[in-house]
């Protein structure tokens, strides 16, 4: 059962996103994002011969492309227990408030708010 403690329902459904996201596709990650005005994008690994994405790395590109302009919450499921340089500086870019990382089962391994 996912442990949501402190997390809002709109925040709950992005792990629960992410998490679907990543079994349909059997990659390594998922990852949902929901921009400043509440639309929602998923994504997950992106492992091509000429293109590599972390699932965060996806759903922030589909927000940007779409005009997103900031984050109001970014859901990572994986196993990692942290996210990588590069995916903190996506985060970043886009100032996104609220990071939760997922374990596999969705129970928040990690709620960072800025």
């Amino acid at each position: 059962m996912t442990d949501t403690t402190g997390l809002g329902p709109e925040d709950t459904k992005l792990i629960t996103l992410a998490r679907a996201s990543r079994a349909r596709n059997a990659a390594a990650e998922g990852a949902a994002v929901r921009d400043e005005t509440g639309r929602t994008y998923v994504a997950t690994t992106v492992s091509l011969p000429s293109l590599r994405l972390s699932a965060l790395q996806a759903a922030v590109a589909a927000a940007a492309s779409s005009e997103a302009a900031a984050l109001e919450a970014a859901v990572v499921v994986t196993e990692a227990k942290e996210l990588t340089e590069a995916d903190r500086a996506v985060a970043d870019d886009l100032k996104t408030h609220l990071v939760v990382i997922a374990a596999p089962d969705g129970v928040p391994a990690s709620v960072t708010r800025r």
